[in-house]
């Protein structure tokens, strides 16, 4: 019997690492979350097992790395909303640029050459066509998608000098939460289009606020490519099963390939929910793209992702659900 893959997971314990965590361990891997639960929950850790540290501590992700002899990474920690990039510009160079550099240097420093990257299509900024494929230019309009953009870039100009292999995801809008409803979104203060929506039906926040109902789209608010996050998660499986396998590098966009506008999501909610709630129209957020969707062509050819719930009732339905238990739980 093959012994289990050791796989290193940074940002494990937030909304979409804990996904993957999941179905990682449910695929028999051996599991390390390094996390320092600025944003996650150790509670959402189903597999695997949790060492609490920040990849700004060398010594520590050194130590871990060493002990733990990963036979690859994937990473997940970054700080991650968009306008928050705009007011702070360097914290988020620095979480996202200068830790995934120190993650790079501790992996070859203890010989780990396969890294599973968690990007975004913010790199892409406001796309000229739309669905946007993977050789487009990157043209990111915020600091959060050109923090992204240069890991991107450090990965490549990293993998031609070292034995270093990378398969990087650009995660279009990633919603809904686990089917089995062990798991979802659990932040304080989420910008996630959806979970406001629905903690706005919950009686949680008094009002919806729409940003922008002026853009060049179909009712006037942006259109964005929602994807399940246990197809995400499913599709960070088959990259590093393909990554290490085939020794090769690569970056696929994960989306759908068709997308909704916020109003037509708010609608959604309301329908599922069976609830009415106040939604009120203001100007646009800086640096927010009309409309992005993805070409999801390349990687169901390259990993043979085959997304399996590909339907927004689907991923309200399990996001309302989730939201509902965390409420009565009190989980944060």
């Amino acid at each position: 019997m093959n012994k289990p893959l050791r796989t290193f997971i940074s940002g494990g314990a937030g909304y979409i690492g804990s996904h993957c965590v999941k179905a990682l361990g449910q695929a028999g891997h051996d599991i390390l979350v390094y996390d320092n639960l600025s944003t996650g929950h150790e509670w959402a850790l189903l597999y695997g097992r949790l060492v609490k540290g920040d990849l700004a501590d060398a010594n520590l992700l050194d130590a871990t790395l060493k002990d733990f002899r990963p036979d690859a990474v994937i990473h997940f920690a970054a700080s991650i909303q968009v306008e928050e990039s705009t007011r702070k510009p360097l914290l988020y160079y620095r979480n996202n640029v200068i830790n995934s550099v120190n993650l790079l240097e501790a992996m070859l420093k203890n010989n780990i050459h396969y890294i599973v990257y968690s990007s975004t299509a913010a790199v892409y900024g406001t796309p000229d066509k739309v669905p946007v494929d993977e050789t487009m230019p990157l043209n990111p309009i915020n600091p959060y998608g050109a923090t992204k953009a240069m890991v991107e870039r450090i990965l490549a100009d990293t993998a031609k000098v070292t034995k270093l292999h990378y398969m990087v995801l650009r995660y279009f809008n990633v919603a809904g939460a686990d089917i089995d409803g062990e798991l979802g979104q659990a932040y304080q203060d989420t910008t996630h289009l959806i979970t406001r929506a629905i903690k706005t039906a919950l009686g949680q926040s008094q009002q919806m606020v729409v940003y922008g109902t002026d853009y060049p789209t179909k009712d006037g608010t942006c259109i964005r490519d929602y994807v399940h996050v246990n197809d995400l998660a499913e599709a960070h499986v088959l990259a590093l099963d393909y990554m290490l396998k085939n020794n090769q590098s690569d970056l696929l966009n994960c989306g759908y390939g068709h997308g909704f506008s916020v109003k037509e999501v708010i609608q959604k909610v309301k329908s599922v929910s069976g609830i009415d709630f106040k939604v009120v129209e203001t100007g646009r957020r800086p640096a927010d793209s009309p409309e992005i969707i993805a070409a999801n062509e390349k990687i169901k050819k390259v990993i043979h992702w085959e997304p399996k719930h590909d339907d927004l009732d689907v991923i309200i339905k399990t996001a309302w659900e989730w939201e509902k238990k965390l409420q009565k739980s009190g989980k944060k």
